[in-house]
């Protein structure tokens, strides 16, 4: 059996049907125009109840299949997607949780909250007809920021949450923290909001439900990143059917981000219409509803500060955080930010201890959910802003800073003042090649030329550490042989265009030594693939090491079953480049010949794999950036990093893993932030003319390097995820480098995002 990581690189599998647009998205099935399709009716309002909904005139329109409320669902026994309070307010007392709906009963909580949804015979007479839906409502007072909810006296969101409080989680130890505080030479404090963020992803969701008459099953086509758990809350919440009548497939996934992770209930609303009406049903979101109804990403506040000796050393990290969770939270909304971020919070760093305090707080805006880094990215921002600030306020350097607190190779495995054990990882190894890599030292130089240009130029630095896995540690891979020529693996992970086919095909064709154009990766059936799908930078290093194992099992059976084929011992039958053998003689069997032996024609291997653990990807990242002081415009001139990723499945599909993440850091620190007036609770950046995405000009030509000198200890590939790296890094060495040109100005702090015109402010503020 082949050893891994010998092959050349394959070019991307996946990419063939999008160049000959043959891709399987959810809205193209269907081609033949026989379904319905369904547009859903939406609350202008960020807080109102509703008085009535007449839908006479809505039901009398050409072309009208159905118009249907709450009332309809409710009646059918559709279920609520809220859950459980999960963590207890910081009184004790245990937080209700708001209901979540597919579409709203007596008030609406948020602005563009589903409310009623009409069939048609075509898209155009639905979007018709749902103008005629008249809706009669009251409205009443909102909240839509941190600091409003938490007012005295504030509006409810929900009256089962006090104070619009909904959870509360601690870490630490508060006395020792502050003893240490009382004790330090050096505390550095900053308050730090971290945006909310609209999840772009380039294909907006989209679902087509066919009914099947004859079995009475539904098949659900969708763009989820976990199909068989998006088939069970489909089965359990909302169709009340047993699992094995709903399919869900996943074809392609025009980016996921968070936001395709299991369904959402208004997205629900057409499956249901499906199995109602017993005919094919689609719908798919206009942009403008994807702005103000799909989950969002990040919107929190935080006061951070930490403590340091006279020499720079780390005595103690203090964080107290809010967490804007929507008007109706989502168990990812609420976890991410209590239970899950924090597991970062010391990064790469020996603190000794820690005193942290998050609390999520209910407003009338659309839900929180998971967003490419989920957490991470908020709390390793906090921390690398604060080492910066300290550097420069203690006059150290700030590579040198955090080399005097790095965690050591000889600590490993080493846990943390969280309770997480890292089980790898040489942090200065990868400072060092970065700073290498940046031309540390040429800085001064470049600094110099901007100033002749009146330029400001500042430098930005900054280290992170990932956590990974989601917490599911197993994943399938099953095989199947077949006498055609062709290797079928069955995955429980989801493509969404990361590259996972290629990645897998690469692996299993050097495992099994055989051409890649007979391997076929296959993911998003919830008939034949389970698991949690593709979420947390879990897939190619719990989903590679299933593939690895799984060849290995393959190899196995085949010598037994080529040993009955050859008439000799198990023992004697050696592997090589899809051939059996015995040793010694010239009998040999291929793998495919093997296949068409057997009763059934193939060979089939079950095979589900569990990880010993958590992997930490972790790295660094340099920035150069370029200041106008008359017009505020940031320019990224220069932006390098060293990544540890583990040993790498597909080199050049981890580089642009790394850079899309940092495209997507980058544009936070820069560019991106959802806004809603607090008077009305209206959305404010509900499109694309509001709302600024990063552009190809915007960033720059990335320099990305890699050393996987350092394997996980985790699974047998030695992988570490990557998925969300970029985006860990990027934002804290960004906004670094800005505060690094700004800092002799007197800016000492800038939130994000850092437009023009926020720059240009603080600029003339300093000034004065």
């Amino acid at each position: 059996m082949a050893a891994f990581g010998k092959a050349q690189y394959i070019q991307r599998v996946e990419d063939q049907r999008l160049l000959t647009g043959t891709g399987g998205f959810a809205d193209n099935v269907d081609a033949t125009g026989a379904a319905v399709h369904v547009v859903l009716v939406r609350a202008p309002h960020a807080h109102a109840r509703i008085l009535g909904i007449d839908t006479s005139a809505a039901k009398a329109a050409p072309g009208v299949v159905a118009v249907y409320t709450w009332a309809d669902l409710e009646a059918d026994g559709v279920g609520d997607f809220a859950f459980p309070g999960m963590f207890p307010n910081a009184d004790g007392t245990m937080p209700e949780m708001t209901p979540r709906r597919s579409l709203a009963k007596d008030v609406v909580r948020f602005g563009g909250e589903a409310v009623a949804a009409v069939v048609a015979a075509t898209r155009a007479q639905a979007v018709d007809a749902a103008e005629l839906v008249d809706v009669s409502y009251e409205p009443l007072p909102a909240v839509v920021t941190i600091e409003d909810a938490l007012k005295r006296g504030a509006p409810l969101v929900w009256p089962g949450a006090p104070g619009n409080l909904a959870g509360f989680n601690k870490f630490g130890d508060q006395a020792k923290v502050d003893a240490a505080f009382k004790a330090a030479a050096h505390v550095v404090a900053l308050d730090i909001e971290h945006q909310r963020l609209v999840v772009n992803a380039m294909e907006p969701r989209a679902i087509t439900a066919e009914w099947d008459s004859a079995s009475g099953r539904i098949t659900v086509n969708i763009g989820s990143q976990n199909p068989s758990v998006t088939r069970d809350q489909l089965a359990e919440t909302v169709l009340k059917m047993p699992k094995e009548s709903v399919r869900v497939l996943v074809r392609d996934i025009g980016g996921g981000f968070g936001m395709k992770v299991g369904i959402q209930p208004d997205e629900a609303v057409a499956v249901w219409c499906c199995k109602t009406l017993k005919r094919t049903v689609k719908w798919r979101a206009e942009r403008g509803e994807e702005f103000l109804a799909t989950t969002a990403g990040r919107d929190q506040f935080h006061k951070a500060s930490m403590a340091l000796d006279k020499d720079g050393r780390i005595l103690a990290l203090r964080v107290e955080a809010w967490a804007n969770i929507g008007a109706q939270p989502a168990r990812a909304g609420v976890a991410i930010p209590l239970f899950v971020g924090p597991k970062v919070s010391t990064g790469n760093y020996d603190i000794p201890m820690v005193d942290m305090r998050i609390n999520c707080v209910l407003t009338n805006t659309a839900t929180i959910g998971a967003y490419r880094g989920a957490g991470r990215p908020e709390c390793i921002f906090n921390l690398e802003r604060l080492m910066d600030t300290a550097a420069r306020q203690m006059g150290i350097d700030p590579a040198e800073l955090r080399r005097r607190n790095f965690v050591k190779p000889s600590q490993m495995p080493y846990t943390t003042a969280m309770g997480e054990k890292y089980d790898s990882g040489d942090f200065d190894l990868f400072l060092t090649k970065v700073l290498k890599a940046a031309d540390y030292d040429g800085f001064a130089a470049r600094k110099a030329a901007a100033r002749k240009r009146g330029r400001l130029y500042g430098r930005g630095l900054a280290t992170y550490i990932e956590w990974t896995s989601a917490l599911v540690f197993d994943e399938m891979a099953h095989y199947e042989v077949t006498g055609d020529g062709k290797v079928r693996i069955w995955m429980g992970t989801q493509g969404m265009w990361q590259g996972l086919q290629t990645s897998f095909t690469q692996l299993a064709a050097e495992l099994l030594d055989i051409d890649p154009g007979k391997i076929e990766i296959a993911m998003g059936d919830s008939d034949r693939v389970g698991g949690v799908g593709s979420m947390g930078s879990r897939s190619a290093y719990i989903g590679g090491s299933a593939v690895m194992v799984g060849s290995r099992k393959l190899v196995d059976q085949g010598k037994n079953l080529a040993a009955d084929a050859l008439e000799a011992s198990a023992g004697d039958i050696e592997y090589k480049a899809g051939v059996f053998g015995v040793v010694g003689t010239d009998k040999r069997i291929g793998l495919f010949d093997l296949a068409a032996r057997q009763p059934e024609k193939r060979i089939y291997i079950e095979n589900v794999n569990t990880v010993e653990g958590i992997a930490w990807p972790n790295g660094a990242h340099v920035a150069e950036v370029e200041i106008d002081p008359d017009t505020g415009r940031v320019e990224i001139k220069r932006y390098t990093t060293v990544d540890d990723v583990g040993r790498p499945l597909h080199r050049p599909i981890v580089f642009g893993q790394i850079q899309g993440g940092c495209g997507q850091g980058l544009g936070q620190a820069l560019l991106e932030g959802a806004v809603y007036d607090r008077e009305s609770g209206q959305m404010l950046t509900a499109s694309f003319m509001d709302y600024a995405m990063p552009r190809a000009d915007d960033l720059p030509s990335f320099d990305n390097q890699l050393d996987d000198s350092v394997p996980a200890r985790s699974n047998p590939l030695g992988a570490k995820g990557v998925g969300e790296s970029g985006t860990v890094g990027s934002t804290p060495t960004l906004m670094n480098a800005i505060m690094d040109a700004l800092w002799p100005l007197g800016v000492r702090n800038l939130q994000m995002p850092a437009t023009p015109l926020k720059v240009w402010e603080a600029i003339q503020a300093a000034k004065k």
